[in-house]
C-alpha cells in the first residue's frame, strides 16, 4: 500500500513565484474543467453547430459539474482536505460518487440519442474512471496526469496531428504536479499511461 502523503498545498499569498506558477496551472487545467472542456468542443464539433454543444453540456453536467460539486462539498463538510484531494484514502468516496454519476449519463445520452463522438467521449471517460478508482484502493495515481493525456489523445484522434501542440500540456501540468509534491513521477508517468490507453476507447466506441 502506498505511504505517499502530499503536503499541504500553499495558497497563493504564502507561494514563492515559482509555486504560485504551479498552483494556477493545477488549478487551471484541474481534471474537472477539461473534461467540461473537451465534452463541449468535441459537442460541437459532433453536429458543426449549437445542437452538438447542447449535448456536451448535457454530458458535462454529468461527467464534470457533478464530479466538481461532491468534491467541494466534501470540502465544505470537511470530508476532504482541499478540492484535489491529495489524500489519497480520501479520493475514494468522490470517484466512486463520480463513476455513479459517468454512468447515469451515460444512460441519458444513449436514451436520448447522443452523437457518437458525444458518447464515445463519456465512455472513454467512465474506463478512465473506473481504472483510476481501482488503482486508488492500493496506490496515489496521478488523476491530473491522466485527464490531461486523455484529453489531448482525443483531441488528436478528433482533429489529427494538428492538435499535437497541445501534449506540452502534459509536461506542464506534471511539472506543476512535481513542483507542488502532489506526485511522483512515477505516479504522474502512470497517469499519463493509463489516460492514454482508455482514451483509445474514443477510436472504437465512436
Amino acid at each position: 500500500m502506498s505511504a505517499f502523503t502530499a503536503p499541504p498545498t500553499p495558497t497563493y499569498a504564502e507561494a514563492d513565484p515559482r509555486t504560485r506558477a504551479a498552483k494556477f496551472v493545477s488549478d487551471l487545467l484541474s481534471p474537472g474543467y477539461l473534461v467540461i472542456a473537451l465534452l463541449l468542443v468535441v459537442g460541437w464539433s459532433s453536429t458543426g453547430g449549437p445542437a452538438g454543444l447542447g449535448w456536451g453540456l448535457l454530458a458535462a453536467v454529468f461527467c464534470g459539474f457533478v464530479p466538481l460539486g461532491i468534491i467541494h462539498a466534501g470540502v465544505r463538510r470537511g470530508t476532504l482536505t482541499d478540492k484535489h484531494v491529495r489524500v489519497r484514502r480520501q479520493r475514494v468516496a468522490p470517484l466512486g460518487a463520480g463513476l455513479v454519476s459517468v454512468l447515469a449519463g451515460l444512460a441519458l445520452l444513449a436514451v436520448l440519442g447522443a452523437p457518437g463522438d458525444v458518447s464515445a467521449v463519456v465512455i472513454s471517460m467512465l474506463a478512465g474512471l473506473a481504472c483510476v478508482l481501482a488503482v486508488t484502493f492500493r496506490w496515489q495515481i496521478s488523476v491530473h496526469s491522466a485527464v490531461v493525456t486523455g484529453t489531448v489523445t482525443i483531441l488528436l484522434l478528433c482533429y489529427g496531428r494538428r492538435m499535437l501542440f497541445l501534449a506540452v500540456l502534459v509536461v506542464v501540468v506534471g511539472w506543476a504536479r512535481l513542483v507542488l509534491r502532489a506526485h511522483t513521477v512515477a505516479q504522474l508517468a502512470c497517469g499519463a499511461a493509463l489516460g492514454g490507453v482508455t482514451a483509445l476507447l474514443f477510436e472504437v466506441a465512436r
